[in-house]
Formats: structure tokens, sequence, C-alpha cells
């Protein structure tokens, strides 16, 4: 349980930065673009680097989208 509590702590500050990188894309989209990057990584073993995988294929989406 404690490591599902620190995955989404982790993932609440890798949405709260990429807000930041990206003011005019709406929060909700971002959330839903982190929430979607970390879905595809939900069952990988090795957790060590999801979060960096998580926010890298975040970014890479999110740099995407118009605006």
């Amino acid at each position: 349980m404690t490591d599902e509590i620190e995955e989404a702590a982790t993932i609440e500050e890798i949405v709260q930065r990429l807000s930041v990188r990206f003011p005019s894309i709406p929060a909700d989209t971002v959330r839903a673009t982190v929430a979607e990057a970390y879905e595809e990584l939900r069952d990988a073993h090795v957790r060590d680097f999801v979060a960096v995988l998580v926010e890298k294929q975040a970014k890479k989406r999110l740099k995407q989208l118009p605006g």
C-alpha cells in the first residue's frame, strides 16, 4: 500500500511540473496524459524508473498538442 501512495504522490509531482512547463494546456489534459502514460507502465516489474519514463512519455505527447 505504501508503494501505491508513493507512486500517486510521484504522479502528482509530474503533473505539477508538466503543468508549469505547458501552461497553455489545461491541467485536466496534463493529468490525463500523465495517467495514460502511467497506465502503459503499470505492470512493469522493475519500478525504479517508471516515474522518469512516465514523465518523458507525457512530455513527448504534450509537445505534440496544439497550444
